[in-house]
């Protein structure tokens, strides 16, 4: 279990099933968190963390474990579904909203834990800038630039009932995880001949 990698508070923190594409919920817009010191939510976040860590996710979205809360975590630990992930410290990302954007946008390949097998290029704002809580209810702006900006606004579409597909400019950038992987071989040519 990688779950010790991150900040668990709760001894019954555990993994949950992930919602896929075609579950209502993961086209709902999320409702805000109320109270945040309320054990269930508490346990939801630790729930969030384990399921993101054990599915090799750099994020999870509420809505992906079939909850309508505007709840997510950033977490980046390299792994084979993102093996350049820079090591991110855990964020628990609560009732956020995305303050401004840069004018600057670029294409990045993305996945989806709820959409297992599918891999595509998707236009993202390089960085945004952001208010949030966070586990704690402390009030929190950041700005967010690059891999971390792209998971940012890649969770937040969760919480706002969009998937990554509906940001894609061009079908012919979808492609399988198969196909993804071999990208992902070719521009580490060392690491296939290990």
């Amino acid at each position: 279990m990688q779950a010790d990698r991150f900040q668990l508070t709760t001894i019954m923190a555990q993994q949950r099933e992930i919602a896929e594409l075609g579950n209502p919920v993961l086209r709902q817009k999320a409702k805000n968190v109320e109270d945040i010191s309320e054990t269930e939510i508490q346990e939801l976040i630790d729930d969030l963390i384990i399921t993101a860590s054990e599915a090799n996710g750099v994020g999870i979205a509420a809505p992906q474990i079939s909850e309508s809360l505007r709840i997510f975590i950033i977490a980046g630990v390299s792994s084979t579904r993102y093996p350049d992930v820079p090591e991110l410290e855990t964020k628990v990302i609560i009732n956020p909203e995305i303050i401004s954007t840069s004018d600057e946008m670029e294409k990045g390949w993305e996945g989806c834990l709820s959409i297992p097998g599918i891999r595509a290029l998707v236009p993202r704002h390089k960085s945004v800038r952001t208010v949030y809580r966070d586990r704690n209810n402390n009030l929190v702006e950041e700005c967010f630039s690059n891999f971390t900006a792209r998971v940012f606004q890649h969770e937040y579409d969760h919480i706002n009932g969009v998937v990554f597909l509906d940001r894609v400019e061009n079908p012919r950038e979808i492609i399988t995880e198969k196909e993804y992987m071999k990208l992902v071989i070719q521009s580490h040519p060392s690491e296939e001949q290990e």
